[in-house]
Order: structure tokens, then sequence, then C-alpha cells
């Protein structure tokens, strides 16, 4: 398994993703760790919260699926996100130790990166850019993606997703594929196809 973790800086943005990607067959234990960690991320890019919620309040709910079966990590789950800066950029964060940080409000950037390490084996992470908006026309708010790079089918177990979790990432692969398709070359075209097909 490879976990890529990159970025880049251009002109009207600032990026951060990271991937894990099975170099040859993964083994059932990466299938697995890797899909609760899939879980776990769209657990909290699902979330719908009130204004003023903090980073630790929301750091929790990413967590769930994998404290449910004695595994977590150590890292934040998610960070505010700079323009030509140093990437990991305040006043948000996500995190348990995140009680001081400001409350996420709409129009904020953070990433949403839970993940799993295994010492000596293996890591695993899925980062995502998304920004905060308003949910529907309440008082609410939600995040939306930002970036656009397709998971890794052959390390998802689709039979540990609820129907909700496999649509949110069929929905996720659709809207991938359809903003990134006139970007690319035939054969780029023919992987991304692939790449964002239903699970």
């Amino acid at each position: 398994m490879l976990l890529l973790d990159s970025g880049a800086q251009y002109y009207d943005g600032t990026t951060d993703v990271t991937r894990t990607i099975a170099l040859g067959t993964p083994s059932a234990e990466m299938i697995e760790k890797n899909t609760l960690v899939l879980k776990a991320h769209i657990a909290l890019a699902s979330a719908v919260f009130p204004p003023q919620t903090s980073g630790d309040e929301l750091d929790l709910i990413a967590r769930q699926p994998l404290l449910r079966h004695g595994l977590d990590f150590e890292h934040g789950t998610g960070h505010g996100v700079g323009f030509f800066s140093d990437v990991h950029e305040g006043p948000q964060r996500i995190s348990i130790h995140a009680k001081h940080s400001a409350p996420l409000s709409a129009g904020m950037i953070t990433s949403i990166e839970p993940g799993y390490y295994k010492e000596n084996a293996f890591g695993i992470r899925i980062e995502n850019l998304y920004t905060v908006v308003p949910f529907a026309k309440s008082k609410y708010l939600k995040f939306e993606f930002l970036t656009m790079a397709p998971l890794d089918k052959k390390l998802i177990n689709k039979y540990l997703l609820t129907a909700e979790e496999i649509t949110w990432l069929n929905s996720y692969h659709q809207t991938v594929f359809s903003n990134l398709k006139k970007y690319l070359t035939k054969q780029e075209l023919e992987w991304l196809k692939d790449a964002c097909t239903p699970l």
C-alpha cells in the first residue's frame, strides 16, 4: 500500500490531498481497515451541524467508526487551509485538542483526514478539502467537497458500508468524473471512468 500526501500552491488556491493506493493485491486486513477509515471520512463529510460547533465536537464524529472497532489515530482529523502559506492555517481545527480553536462557520475551508496506522506494516489516510456551507435553507451548516480525486476501490469492502455510505461514495465519484473528464486524454479518461464506476 502507498500512502501519498500531496498538494500544491496555485494562484487561485492551495491543495492538500491524501490517497491510499493498493500496489498489487491488498490483504483482507488492509481492505477492512481502509474501509473503516472511509466510513470515518464519510461520517464527518456527511455531518450537519449548528453554527458555532467546535472542532473537538466534530472530531468525535469521524472517530466513531474506528473507535467501535477499538481503533484510533493520533493526529487531528482536520485543519484549516491557507493560501500561499504553510497549508495548515487556523483559526479552525478539527481535533480532540481543538477546544480553543475558532468554531466552524460558513466560508471556512478545512481538511477531513482520518487514518489508521499499523506500526512497521502499513498506513492509511483519506484526505479531502471541504468548504463549510449552509445546509439547505436552514440555520445549520454542512461540508461541501473541493477535492476531485477518486478513491481506490480495490481497498473498499462494500459489504462493510451502509446504503447511505455507498450512495455518498458513488455520488462523489460521479462528481469527480463529471468535473475532470474534459481535461483528460483518451487514455486518462478510460482510467478515470473505471476508477469512478459505481461500487
